[in-house]
């Protein structure tokens, strides 16, 4: 006679395997994206800094659609992503891309840290925003038709569209 498993063991066998299938299907976390660099933001731990915070806030919402206007997580906006991952950081800040050049004070490329800003010049005038999340990526809200994503400074529009760093906390 075959000797029968124990049931408990085999339904705690069945549901750790039912977790491990349920987490295969699962969206993505912010910790297993490719362009993780960053350890305070993607490695999972609690962001040191808000900077960090605001940064581990946006990448949260990657995926999301850009909308004009948009300040919630139906929809964003260049400067209302970053209004909103500041605002659930515990700082307020202002709401254009205007008005957040003007408060931000400007940071050296070398010394740009997770969080700080980054100002683009699209058709001849600054226009866009996008915040740095460590090794030469930054995260935005890039257009209409597209999605909030994370980009690098090294491509070759990025690369000549960036006008200055500044930092607001």
């Amino acid at each position: 006679m075959i000797a029968q498993p124990d049931r408990g063991l085999w339904v705690l066998v069945m549901i750790v395997t039912m977790a491990l299938v349920a987490g295969c299907g699962a969206s993505p976390t912010v910790a297993q994206a490719p362009h993780a660099s960053a350890p305070a933001v993607y490695g999972g731990a609690r962001a040191a800094t808000t900077g960090e915070q605001a940064a581990s806030i946006a990448l949260e919402q990657v995926g999301v659609p850009y909308r004009y206007g948009g300040t919630g997580p139906r929809g964003f906006d260049c400067s209302g992503l970053v209004q909103f991952a500041y605002d659930r950081a515990g700082v307020s800040v202002p709401r254009t891309t205007r008005q957040l050049w003007s408060a931000a004070a400007t940071v050296d490329d070398d010394e740009m840290r997770v969080g700080d800003l980054l100002f683009f010049s699209i058709s001849g005038k600054m226009s866009h925003v996008g915040m740095y999340v460590g090794d030469g990526r930054f995260v935005h809200a890039p257009q209409s038709g597209r999605r909030v994503s994370v980009a690098s400074l090294e491509a070759p529009f990025y690369r000549s569209a960036l006008l200055r760093a500044g930092r607001i906390y």
